[in-house]
């Protein structure tokens, strides 16, 4: 979704690599050369384009004779990897570098889209300034490493101010259980039966971004699991799953989010940051940290007023319990094809996108929260937007989406779960059974683990 969804979706979320290593000119003139490099980009998404962009100039200037060809694809995120996948098929139409969500580089490794770059990376001084959980967003079930990071990002809870206040909740606000939340949108419900209380995605419309600004914000903070690392399985069965389904239905059942017409609207995100919270017709929605990139300067929905009326909270557990929170990461990456009939010229334009000044102009415009050390040490990165340090502080307590092939089917068949739910077509406990059939239909009985 936005990129959140996108965003968010993190999505969500960006990472390339380009470096200097390229062979010296020929005395008879540089030989001409073609990049080819695709990538996501919308009306609300522009600052990966715009890394891109500046580092076609740095990398046309220091090779001779080389054309980037930027072939950004206008679309959501679902669409987005539709029409990578289709460009793929063909050597003539697949790309030299492209841009991958993490989520999709396990299955895309093994649909044989991705180059391995662990040969490249170790001669390329700065993968070194990239924390490691970062590096371990490109990893494929081999250990190898196939994408590199831009940036990442958390998931938080953003409130409007005033209208807490307005409904006589304090601020800064933060719920310490599921059932504070709830409190908390009934009282602003009952100060104005027109507000939106609080806002949680569901249904196949907003994809990803139901996921990972909704239901795994709950079922993490049940101490619920969709993966169970030791054992390499699906979870099904789970109590927490229910549960988190229970709670979007009372959510939505008692009229304290979106309506479910809404929340079927892929483009609902839109009204969410353009309308209804800067407008104060909204009390909070959760979303992720790349949210003040709608809102500042330059953003595609600026409301000057945004660091002054919004504030940001943790969301916590569901009764409380440790670690008090939950979060969810994704994050942005550059990948190399595995069909580039110039790999390593690919991989130094890789390597000039995610470089320290171009990670930080996309970190910046896009509040991402920085991968590389150098970047997050930059004065200018710390006081880009007065949220920096909460949502940084996130990484504390976030889960990261399973990174196998399996996944992007397993998140479908929760999207379709929330759906029914909040639409009315089967209960929690209905829908929480039709998932753990589907999940044991798409993987096998030998891939899946009942709690």
């Amino acid at each position: 979704m936005h990129r959140p969804a996108r965003f968010a979706a993190t999505l969500a979320a960006v990472a390339a690599l380009l470096v200097v290593t390229a062979c010296s000119p020929t005395p008879e003139g540089p030989e001409s050369k073609t990049l080819k490099v695709i990538y996501q980009k919308s009306d609300s998404f522009t600052a990966l384009d715009e890394v891109l962009q500046e580092a076609k100039k740095e990398f046309e200037a220091a090779y001779g004779g080389v054309t980037v060809e930027l072939q950004p694809i206008q679309a959501n995120d679902d669409d987005y990897g539709t029409k990578l996948a289709l460009a793929q098929r063909s050597e003539d139409t697949a790309p030299d570098v492209f841009y991958e969500d993490t989520f999709k580089v396990r299955s895309d490794v093994d649909a044989g889209y991705l180059l391995k770059l662990d040969g490249y990376l170790q001669n390329w001084d700065d993968w070194s300034q990239f924390n490691e959980g970062a590096k371990a967003a490109g990893r494929g079930d081999d250990g190898g490493i196939y994408a590199v990071p831009l940036g990442t990002d958390t998931r938080a809870i953003w409130y409007n101010k005033t209208v807490l206040q307005k409904a006589g909740i304090l601020v800064p606000w933060q719920p310490t259980t599921w059932d504070e939340i709830l409190d908390a949108a009934r009282k602003m419900k009952a100060a104005d039966p027109t507000l939106i209380p609080f806002n949680m995605y569901a249904g196949k419309g907003t994809g990803e971004g139901t996921v990972m600004q909704s239901f795994y914000e709950l079922l993490y903070g049940t101490g619920s699991t969709l993966y169970d690392e030791n054992e390499k399985k699906w979870v099904v069965g789970s109590q927490g799953f229910t549960d988190s389904l229970a709670f979007l239905k009372t959510l939505y059942d008692e009229q304290l989010a979106v309506t479910p017409a809404e929340a079927l609207d892929s483009n609902v995100w839109k009204r969410v940051f353009g309308e209804w919270l800067p407008q104060g017709k909204m009390g909070a929605t959760v979303e992720g940290s790349y949210t003040p990139s709608f809102w500042q300067k330059g953003g595609i929905y600026e409301w000057a007023g945004y660091t002054q009326d919004m504030g940001v909270a943790r969301f916590p557990t569901q009764k409380g319990q440790a670690p008090g929170g939950v979060s969810m990461s994704g994050g942005w990456t550059l990948a190399v094809g595995a069909k580039s009939k110039d790999p390593e010229l690919a991989f130094n334009y890789l390597a000039t996108a995610v470089s320290k000044k171009n990670a930080l102009a996309f970190d910046i415009n896009n509040s991402q929260i920085a991968v590389r050390k150098d970047v997050a040490a930059e004065p200018s990165y710390q006081a880009a937007n007065p949220f920096v340090k909460d949502v940084s502080e996130l990484v504390a307590v976030t889960h990261y989406r399973p990174a196998t092939a399996d996944y992007p089917r397993i998140s479908t068949a929760v999207q379709v779960a929330t759906e029914s739910v909040i639409t009315g077509q089967q209960s929690p406990a209905d829908a929480a059974a039709e998932y753990d059939r589907t999940v044991e239909k798409l993987v096998g009985a030998a891939k899946v683990l009942k709690k």
